[in-house]
């Protein structure tokens, strides 16, 4: 049986942005960012609501690290070019005998349209084949969501179809585009 990789907490860099695991002190910083895009991403990504506090925000982070350390999750604080924080991306949903993960990100709404996102993607996808051992990289979108599926064919994922009530969002099932991303995809 196949198994992943399980590296060291790394930070990447790309032209645009760098991206590092979440740190305590970034807690002040992503309360910030939730609160500047609570319209635009909240629709998206439930954690994202009217009542997230700093609280909230310090156990992400700790979390965060936990998850690292355990091999669940690996996920990335985007920093743009000045070092603010600019949103997160994360592997999550590891599947070890598939030796598959999701892709997820988000964005705060000042930092929206400057190549941010696919320039992260592209590195945390590259991280995840390279350092995890994937094999496939999957990013689910709901077929409303037409900034990330942008985002994710910027990335180079492939769209492979609609599934059916395949997230939950607001007490509801919707249906949801799939994109794969293979290690040559990022040729």
């Amino acid at each position: 049986m196949t198994t992943l990789l399980h590296p060291s907490p790394q930070a990447l860099d790309t032209p645009l942005v760098s991206l590092r695991p979440w740190r305590e002190d970034d807690a002040p910083a992503l309360h910030e960012a939730v609160q500047e895009s609570l319209d635009q991403v909240s629709r998206w990504l439930p954690w994202c609501h009217a009542g997230y506090d700093l609280a909230e925000a310090l156990n992400w982070t700790t979390l965060c690290k936990q998850h690292w350390n355990d091999g669940e999750h690996y996920d990335f604080a985007i920093l743009d070019g000045h070092g603010r924080l600019a949103g997160g991306m994360g592997l999550n949903e590891l599947n070890e005998r598939d030796l598959r993960a999701n892709l997820g990100y988000w964005l705060r709404t000042s930092a929206t349209g400057h190549g941010y996102a696919s320039h992260a993607g592209r590195a945390v996808a590259m991280f995840g084949f390279e350092a995890l051992g994937l094999r496939r990289i999957e990013i689910v979108a709901a077929v409303d969501n037409l900034a990330s599926q942008r985002c994710a064919e910027r990335i180079g994922a492939k769209r492979e179809g609609i599934a059916r009530q395949r997230i939950f969002l607001h007490g509801q099932s919707q249906d949801a585009v799939i994109y794969g991303l293979l290690p040559g995809d990022l040729a």
